[in-house]
């Protein structure tokens, strides 16, 4: 079991993300302009593009706000130039934690990301000191109630997937980065809406936290996601879903 699909599913039930759209935005935008600056500005020929810009409109992001972040992202238009930064660390309990950052000035954000690591726990840690404990893979979520498991095990292995996992209420899908796409359009095909669909560092094994370690975890997962720099952010958790609510 992991707390990986526990965490996402939960504020994805919570809508969280739609409390936050402002924030939510802001996220998106970043992403759209530094993969269409990394891969190009045309979504059909740039997978990571195609996929924030499906993001997008599902957050309901209009159409002309993702057009202009496409132009900052080629050139076409004048905007900030962010840099890509991958923080690694250590949260209560010795989980590992990596933060994806988008950020125009990485002192102000490092000095953040630390402090929220202190206040909360943990500690910031060095470059590859728990990369080596998460591979990156595609992660899509969807709830037991969606299709029988054999069938959805048949439907995800056709398409490219490399394992269909059983996390109590959800089916975690995981598939290698490049068969991300392909795996996804089938669930969606077979009338599955994930509840969760990304490329992510996912977790080789997870780290059980309970009590005041369960409760500090949280709220460090909650600070750096409500971090203006921070696109993403993934960690070895696992926590009962009863404490965790």
């Amino acid at each position: 079991m992991s707390g990986h699909s526990k965490w996402h599913t939960i504020k994805h039930k919570k809508g969280a993300l739609d409390a936050k759209r402002g924030k939510l935005f802001t996220k998106l935008i970043k992403e759209i302009t530094v993969a269409a600056r990394s891969g190009g500005g045309d979504p059909e020929a740039n997978a990571r593009l195609r996929k924030a810009v499906s993001d997008a409109k599902a957050g309901n992001m209009p159409n002309d706000t993702i057009a202009r972040a496409i132009r900052r992202g080629t050139g076409e238009e004048e905007g900030v130039n962010y840099e890509e930064i991958l923080y690694e660390g250590f949260g209560p309990g010795g989980v590992a934690v990596i933060i994806d950052v988008m950020t125009d000035n990485r002192n102000r954000t490092v000095a953040e990301i630390r402090h929220a690591f202190g206040k909360n726990g943990g500690n910031l840690g060095t470059s590859g000191s728990v990369r080596h404990m998460f591979d990156k893979k595609g992660y899509i979520v969807v709830e037991k109630t969606a299709k029988p498991e054999d069938e959805l095990l048949e439907l995800v292995l056709d398409a490219g997937a490399e394992d269909l996992r059983d996390d109590e209420d959800n089916f975690e899908i995981i598939t290698a980065p490049e068969n991300f796409d392909e795996v996804l359009e089938a669930v969606k095909k077979a009338g599955v809406e994930p509840q969760v669909a990304e490329v992510e560092m996912v977790p080789q094994n997870y780290v059980k936290l309970e009590g005041v370690d369960a409760k500090q975890m949280l709220k460090l997962m909650e600070v750096l996601e409500d971090h203006d720099d921070v696109q993403k952010v993934s960690a070895n958790f696992d926590i009962d879903e009863a404490e965790m609510e």
